[in-house]
């Protein structure tokens, strides 16, 4: 018998049940696929239509847990039930669809609607503003990088509505109560209108005092200890633990929230944020990120209207106690000081080192600190991020390194700002003694405008190392990418007609896009090229493909922009490969350098017995 096709109860069968303890309204809608072994239906109450799986003698575990299959003591209503699954002490289950081969275990409710124009069940979520005006509906299959589309380009009306269009057709037939195979789900107070992703190859577990309501719960997450959950969409292998506190946010793959509280925010991809005393509001934070204990972004109100937004770049992280104010924003690697920043922020330079002296009563900025003192750190987020994706399906499409298109504009854009503000230190004061050949002194002040609100200046430091940095910084970037391990590669054929360089590259949830690319995609759904989000996802697909591509050609012409020309010759490709050997050389010795000073720091050493007892600790 096909999985899909169901019998109506013989007579034998439902007298058997009735024997077990087994009531309906009317067992005329209690259907069954397959074999039935009624004494593994046990107590139960049947409310409406009820379609059953296959259910034979046998048993699921979970840990230490194991569980005979089949139905015990569960009040079950307008639901589908599939083969092989074990569901014991679940007070009600409403108007769910559930998976093969699930788990579910002392739950006290789990009820969901389908949504549609009569009952209006939909579940609207705001992320990124409190006033509700870049709100979207979660849906089964939504990427970060869907919210991210439908939630930034809210100019684009007619995009917008073609959106929603597409959103509410899929609601109408999938709807939000679905749990896909081999989910885990006990010890649960509330699941209402979620979706669960969860198969074999990547199943979801939801466990212990869990609420959750209106929201899609991706493949391979973790919802456990207490954890809270409304109107949010989690991507994939996310883990919400220990009392986390969600609402009206995305939260991207790979990422864990814990013990903390996050509300009407767009967060990326490998977000970490596990600190009791943090929380994150109205945001949007662009991924490889992490929220220190104290941390308080966003709600911090400075204005007479409900507050705005903030927006951080890839590498995000804000210090012990960082307090910071909408609006704000932060270019990519932002490293925020322990600190209340009294005014809003928007930070130009990447990988900066941004700090409030409140001493000296100014804003700090050091660009590249990331480069030129923390190379170990650097270094490990090129890795750690791509070691810790355990995702099966990966649907969302994300770039890892710190070095990319992305990053690399920021570069440039830094380096013109440098120049800029030095020129105009100088012109606005008298070179010191020890003045360059150029009448220049790397021990001038050099002032940033337009980086914090108010009237107090904002001091660049060590802006000489940062110009050159950044210079090191990309020329590292576009070796790397045409030339990877190989320092005898030959000069890449590249065509030098090809155009412009793309200078605007769009962090589409994590994977990197030139702005066009989107301009043509939103076009496309507005004049309906485009009728379903199947085919906006298929066109992230072919972005993906070709990203490579355009990434070559993007680090091709950053070549050409820092050599001065409009094409490479030979001379011109040996000498950046032997630059190349010296900066890959460079590289590894302050990874190894910036981490030595932690092994070497006596205070560090001073609780351990010795050197092997530090090094069995720590490796």
């Amino acid at each position: 018998m096909s999985k899909m096709e169901y019998r109506r109860l013989t007579m034998e069968e439902v007298e058997q049940l009735e024997r077990n303890g087994n009531r309906a309204t009317d067992w005329g809608q209690v259907m069954v696929s397959g074999a039935l072994d009624c004494r593994q239906v046990r107590n139960n109450v049947f409310v409406g239509e009820v379609k059953l799986g296959c259910l034979e003698e046998g048993s699921l575990r979970d840990g230490d847990l194991s569980l005979a299959e089949g139905i015990y003591n569960c009040t079950i209503a307008e639901a589908t039930i599939g083969s092989h699954c074990a569901l014991h002490n679940v007070k009600m289950l409403s108007g769910y669809t559930v998976g093969e081969g699930c788990l579910l275990f002392n739950i006290d409710e789990m009820t969901a609607t389908r949504p549609n124009e009569d009952t209006k069940g939909y579940a609207w979520m705001e992320p990124m503003n409190e006033n509700g005006g870049r709100r979207i509906m979660p849906f089964e299959g939504m990427t970060v990088g869907d919210a991210y589309l439908w939630a930034k380009y809210r100019d684009r009306e007619r995009m917008v509505a073609e959106l929603e269009r597409m959103t509410r057709e899929r609601l109408a037939k999938d709807g939000y109560g679905r749990v896909g195979s081999h989910c885990v789900i006990k010890n649960t107070r509330t699941l209402h209108n979620v979706a669960v992703l969860s198969d074999k190859e990547s199943p979801s577990r939801i466990v212990d005092c869990v609420v959750l309501a209106d929201g899609v719960v991706g493949y391979g997450c973790r919802c456990e200890y207490g954890c809270m959950a409304v109107r949010f969409l989690l991507g994939e292998n996310v883990h919400l633990e220990f009392g986390a506190r969600l609402n009206d946010t995305v939260v991207g793959d790979n990422s864990t929230i814990a013990r903390c509280e996050v509300g009407n925010s767009l967060i990326f991809p490998s977000h970490e944020q596990h600190h009791n005393n943090s929380f994150l509001i109205a945001s949007l934070v662009m991924g490889q990120s992490n929220l220190a204990a104290g941390s308080t972004v966003g709600s911090n109100h400075n204005g007479r209207t409900a507050d705005n937004e903030l927006v951080a770049g890839r590498g995000f992280w804000p210090g012990l106690c960082t307090s910071l104010k909408h609006s704000s924003s932060f270019a990519s690697y932002t490293l925020l000081a322990k600190g209340d920043y009294p005014a809003e922020l928007s930070i130009t330079l990447p990988f900066a080192l941004v700090n409030n002296n409140a001493a000296k009563d100014r804003l700090e900025v050091m660009p590249a600190y990331w480069w030129m003192y923390n190379m170990y750190a650097l270094n490990r987020n090129m890795t750690k991020f791509a070691q810790r994706d355990r995702r099966k399906k990966m649907t969302q499409h994300i770039v890892f390194t710190p070095f990319a298109p992305d990053t690399a504009e920021e570069m440039m854009n830094g380096r013109m700002l440098l120049k800029y503000w030095v020129e105009q230190a100088y012109q606005e004061s008298q070179p010191p003694a020890g003045t360059e050949a150029d009448g220049r002194s790397s021990r001038m002040e050099v002032k940033a405008y337009g980086m914090e609100k108010g009237h107090r200046k904002t001091v660049v430091l060590k802006w000489s190392q940062g110009y050159k940095a950044y210079e090191e910084m990309l020329t590292y970037y576009a070796m790397s990418t045409l030339a990877g391990e190989d320092l005898n590669t030959p000069l890449p054929t590249i065509d030098p007609k090809k155009g412009s360089r793309e200078r605007e590259w769009v962090n589409l949830g994590g994977q990197l896009v030139p702005q066009h690319e989107i301009d043509g995609l939103m076009a496309d759904i507005e004049q309906g090229r485009i009728r379903s989000w199947d085919e906006i996802h298929a066109r992230y697909d072919q972005w993906w493909e070709e990203y490579p591509t355009h990434c070559r050609e993007h680090a091709y012409q950053i070549l050409c922009e820092l050599s001065g020309k409009r094409h490479l010759e030979e001379e011109d490709w040996g000498l950046y490969l032997q630059r190349y050997a010296t900066l890959r050389q460079y590289v590894a010795d302050q990874v190894r350098l910036t981490r030595q000073k932690d092994d070497s720091n006596p205070f560090r050493q001073m609780t351990y017995r010795n050197d092997a007892e530090m090094k069995a600790v720590l490796g």
